[in-house]
């Protein structure tokens, strides 16, 4: 008995010498998340905390995900050192990345590329046109397996071109086909350009494709039209609640500067919404045809096809969101919640990451915010809140350009953390419940809801307040402010979409050339200040020849340029080559806006 009493104690002995060894050798492995004492300049409800896990990744961020073991992976916005995507490791636990190694070279190098998703074992991303994976080894933070090439998009990247990607729980993966226009005009986001018949572009975009997940070398006429009639997809996720798929569109843009007869900039700012919607197979979301209005809550029929912010037309016939949001809020993530970590109350909702406005002028910019969509029995069981704020870092966002930080993508970790990446700097944020879940009640989200009614990124703006143009401007630069800042932003520095007009050699240059890129349009990939762009400038060939004077006027004299006036004599010869070689086109567009 003695023996087997002095072995036992010794076992003991020994097995505590072991784990106060451990303890003393990995300290720094043990000690517990640390917490930023200003929750890294974000507002959220009372009980939860922030742990800035990365201050500033090069190459910035678009999406991301998160490891059964913690670790990360970012598809980065643009390469980075080594490589088109980046690993993080926190090695001590204290909530930061120690470790950062980027990896992976691919093809389609651009800053639309977007999904970071782990399935099954592997790491899943795309680039605009094509769809990758990678297995993951575990325990080790690069993969150095083989990528596979999944998906490709035969046609050339052009607007609205991303690949985000979800998975069902049949094998399946959905990837949308975004529309390469804003509402499939006969000539687009020109003003008052008619709506095309039978929208040509549903055949092949504007939707979502269903595919083989495990399947390589596969092109989209190897899958499946699941869902039609979305514009542009970035925010997309599978619900294992109610097996079902769900994405956040983007809405159109341009109502008051194509059709300001029918629409005032206050409704411009506001609508239409960003649509919450509920897939199934054939779901048809009406667009081009329709948009939702979120405060009629009712679809409305597009002024391209006869709308005019009153007709309803055959609105009810299409799909119908289960929630709208707010125009140009910009929905870029969609997160199903299914971590143990926060309170029951967030259990199987959906958390929305909304990148911020471009178009929202003359009022302040919109959005840059998360968002979070109560659900019960696979159905949203509440109004939509504000879950984490203050990403812009200033209280109005005038130009996009002013927001410090523009929140992209969501990811959920092993401890049910949430993780949200930022696209201009790549930051990452570690969103953390620490109070007790059994305590936790609504007024705990006080605060947030005050914010939710008075902030000017959040709030419904006053229509005559909150209007940034309302101090008497001269002619050009309210023109300027109509029909062009909506894009190249009032400061004229443009945004990850469109390019600047300041210090531009474009602007600066050949005026006859910028009069006719004015006049005519411009489609394509272009490059301005050596960075790439790809979008559509808008024919203005409706103004008249004092207004696209006055206008590019304004451009050359401002935003850091100095070059000599541009006159009416000058647009009207410009004009009149362009009917010389355009008879049959321009004579339909001669009519003048007001």
């Amino acid at each position: 008995m003695r023996s087997k009493r002095r072995g036992f104690i010794s076992s003991i002995f020994v097995i505590s010498l072991l784990v106060l060894c451990c303890l003393s050798q990995c300290k720094h492995r043990y000690s517990a998340p640390v917490f930023d004492p200003r929750n890294g300049g974000l507002f959220v409800p009372d009980s939860f905390a922030v742990v800035v896990v990365v201050d500033s990744l090069k190459g910035a961020i678009r999406h991301l995900a998160v490891n059964s073991n913690g670790d990360i992976y970012a598809k980065l916005r643009f390469p980075g050192p080594g490589g088109q995507n980046a690993a993080l490791r926190d090695e001590d636990n204290d909530g930061r990345a120690d470790r950062i190694e980027y990896f992976d070279e691919y093809i389609d190098k651009s800053s639309y590329g977007t999904s970071m998703r782990i399935h099954n074992g592997y790491l899943y991303f795309s680039s605009v046109t094509r769809v990758f994976r990678q297995r993951l080894t575990p325990g080790q933070l690069v993969p150095d397996s083989k990528i596979e090439l999944m998906l490709t998009d035969t046609q050339p990247p052009r607007q609205h071109d991303t690949k985000p990607i979800a998975f069902d729980d049949q094998g399946n993966m959905y990837v949308p086909f975004g529309a390469p226009s804003d509402c499939c005009q006969v000539s687009d986001r020109t003003p008052m350009s008619p709506g095309q018949d039978s929208c040509p572009l549903l055949e092949k975009r504007g939707g979502i494709w269903r595919f083989d997940a495990n399947k390589t070398d596969q092109f989209q006429t190897d899958g499946h039209k699941f869902a039609t009639g979305l514009r542009s997809i970035v925010a997309l996720d599978w619900n294992n609640d109610d097996h079902h798929l769900y994405t956040v569109m983007h809405g159109r843009d341009y109502l008051h500067p194509n059709w300001p007869d029918y629409y005032s900039e206050w409704e411009s700012a506001l609508l239409p919404s960003e649509e919450f919607l509920r897939l199934e197979d054939g779901s048809n979301a009406g667009w081009p045809y329709y948009y939702y209005d979120q405060m009629k809550g009712k679809l409305m029929l597009s002024p391209e096809y006869g709308g005019d912010g009153k007709k309803e037309g055959d609105g009810k016939n299409y799909l119908q969101p289960v929630v709208g949001f707010p125009g140009h809020f910009a929905p870029n993530d969609l997160l199903f919640y299914e971590g143990e970590q926060f309170p029951e109350r967030y259990k199987h909702g959906a958390f929305i990451a909304f990148h911020g406005s471009t178009s929202s002028a003359p009022y302040p910019q919109a959005g840059y915010c998360i968002c979070f969509v109560p659900f019960k029995d696979g159905r949203p069981s509440g109004p939509w809140e504000v879950f984490a704020d203050g990403f812009a870092g200033i209280d109005t966002v005038v130009n996009t350009s002013d927001a410090k930080y523009r929140p992209m993508g969501l990811a959920v970790g092993p401890d049910g953390s949430l993780y949200v990446c930022d696209s201009e700097k790549g930051k990452i944020w570690r969103i953390m419940y620490t109070g007790n879940k059994t305590n936790f009640s609504t007024a705990q989200l006080a605060g947030m809801e005050k914010r939710q009614r008075t902030a000017p990124n959040l709030r419904t703006p006053d229509e005559v307040k909150d209007n940034l143009d309302k101090e008497i401007t001269p002619p050009e630069a309210v023109y300027y402010k109509t029909y062009c800042a909506i894009c190249h932003q009032r400061n004229g520095l443009g945004n990850e979409r469109f390019p600047p007009l300041s210090e531009s050699e474009w602007v600066n240059g050949d005026k006859n050339l910028l009069i006719s890129i004015v006049l005519n349009g411009l489609q394509g990939n272009f490059t301005v200040k050596n960075k790439s762009y790809n979008n559509t400038m808008p024919k203005m060939y409706m103004l008249s020849d004092a207004k696209v004077a006055q206008i590019l006027t304004y451009i050359r004299q401002h935003f850091n340029n100095h070059a000599d006036p541009v006159t009416v004599e000058n647009v009207a010869a410009v004009r009149k080559t362009i009917e010389n070689n355009n008879p049959a086109t321009t004579q339909k567009t001669k009519q003048k806006t007001k």
